[in-house]
């Protein structure tokens, strides 16, 4: 039983951060394409983005029996404790984006590898850390 749901949990935990990988690259290329704001600062509000996103979706949909606490607080927790990973996530889209092609020429590329590298840390620290049950 614990082991099913743990497995749900992930797998919900996934789906919710591909839509946050849309997010992502979307406002990635909105802010490269219509705010000119470079290849960095762009990631940065992106990530921003995508992190409310997942945030949100993870409350409603992944751990939807641990709404515990004001929402504004719970939104905060969710952003400093997935700060880690998130600080992984661009480091390896830096890392990925300052190598050349084809990472500089198709940045989601980067976006991907980066997400991907912090999902099992932040979704730990989503479910003990942010998303605890009462």
């Amino acid at each position: 039983m614990i082991q099913r749901l743990f497995q749900a949990e992930i797998v919900r935990f996934g789906l919710v951060g591909v839509v946050g990988l849309l997010v992502d690259i979307a406002v990635l290329h909105l802010c490269l394409e219509i705010g000119g704001l470079g290849l960095y600062w762009s990631r940065l509000v992106s990530y921003l983005a995508a992190a409310t996103t997942t945030w949100a979706l993870n409350r409603a949909f992944t751990f939807s029996d641990a709404k515990v606490g004001k929402i504004h607080h719970q939104w905060a927790r969710f952003v400093t404790v997935n700060a880690v990973g998130g600080a992984v996530n661009y480091a390896v889209y830096a890392a990925l984006v300052a190598s050349g092609d084809p990472f500089a020429t198709y940045p989601a590329l980067a976006v991907a590898a980066g997400s991907l590298s912090g999902l099992f840390f932040n979704f730990t620290a989503s479910k003990k850390l942010v998303f605890r049950r009462a």
